[in-house]
């Protein structure tokens, strides 16, 4: 396959074994899950060529509670779909009742993509060793096509990122990012963030983001200064 534009829905493949990134399996056929370039080296794959998010399975995300129905949280999660968290899914048994006692309108909160249906519903779960409610901190958004650059070949930037910072980093795939720390840390941490996100494309970036972080560059002026910041949770 040379490399083309496609939408979802269009077919790639009928060798289900190459499925990769943004795309899907039925009737023992690939096909597009998102608007991007396929390409088939190894796998069958769509790069995105917007900045929306789309789940797929076994994602670590961070969503924001929308709204509350008698038994799910709709959460936002960046992506032109909501995500569903069943109550069933919170870490706890709760009531349905109770619900609101737990999470509520505004709260932020590190979820897995349990499934993503053929309709395009999102499921989420608490039930595993990395969600949590999200308290503290800040939380900031990144393109999610940005997201490998910020973490970098076997997570060689962002273990950079929080050795220099003394700030801990999580970047859900979707991208948007918690970080904690002391305030001028994470200041810090931002400031490099979004140098990542805007020269993700440029040679050297790991030494430039290096020097940064050493305080042995100094940015441009017209180089972003503040963070683009979602929201802020304090204890």
């Amino acid at each position: 396959m040379n490399k083309k534009v496609v939408v979802p829905g269009d077919f790639l493949s009928d060798d289900v074994q190459k499925a990769g990134d943004g795309t899907y399996v039925r009737d023992g056929k690939i096909y597009a899950k998102l608007y991007g370039v396929a390409s088939d080296k190894g796998k069958v794959r769509v790069v995105p060529l917007s900045g929306l998010y789309i789940p797929s399975s076994g994602d670590i995300i961070i969503g924001t509670v929308k709204s509350v129905t008698f038994s799910n949280w709709i959460l936002e999660i960046k992506s032109p779909y909501e995500g569903w968290l069943n109550y069933s899914e919170y870490p706890r048994r709760i009531d349905s009742s109770d619900m609101s006692k737990y999470l509520t309108v505004g709260d932020s909160v590190m979820v897995l993509v349990k499934e993503l249906t053929p309709s395009m519903k999102v499921d989420l779960t608490m039930r595993n060793n990395r969600s949590m409610v999200i308290k503290n901190g800040i939380l900031m958004e990144i393109s999610p096509v940005k997201v490998p650059r910020v973490i970098g070949r076997g997570g060689s930037m962002i273990s950079m990122l929080k050795k220099e910072t003394n700030c801990n980093i999580f970047v859900g795939q979707n991208g948007v990012i918690w970080v904690t720390g002391k305030d001028k840390d994470v200041v810090k941490a931002v400031d490099a963030i979004n140098v990542i996100e805007n020269e993700a494309n440029k040679q050297g970036l790991t030494e430039r983001i290096g020097k940064l972080l050493k305080g042995e560059l100094k940015e441009k002026k017209e180089e972003p200064e503040s963070p683009d910041i979602l929201n802020e949770l304090l204890d």
